[in-house]
């Protein structure tokens, strides 16, 4: 997708601080954190919205949610505590159409979110 701001990141078209990467995502910190702690987890291929996931694409989900728990242990964030957010459509947040999930933490969460 060429106007996809994930999709440039990802091919170094678009600066990011990048804190991850392997061969199926890459992980970059939020240009509008919500949280002390606010990274998004991305899939290297691009799929629009959580709609759009087929059951050929259930590994890379475990492994979206695999790295996030690795990266929330490496920002120390793992034993208090950290949310972890996909947003699908307009209606719930989704502003960039490839699938993202947020990890949160470094802050108490309320409920419902706010």
């Amino acid at each position: 997708m060429s106007d996809c701001i994930f999709c440039k990141i990802r091919d170094g078209h678009v600066p990011a601080k990048v804190v991850h990467r392997d061969d199926q995502c890459f992980a970059i910190e939020d240009i509008n954190p919500q949280a002390p702690s606010h990274l998004l987890v991305i899939p290297t291929e691009h799929i629009p919205t959580v709609n759009d996931l087929t059951v050929d694409h259930r590994e890379l989900v475990g492994h979206l949610y695999l790295t996030a728990s690795k990266l929330a242990r490496e920002r120390g964030v793992a034993d208090s505590g950290y949310r972890l957010v996909m947003n699908t459509h307009r209606n719930a947040g989704q502003t960039v159409f490839h699938i993202h999930l947020h990890l949160l933490g470094g802050r108490p969460m309320e409920w419902p979110p706010g």
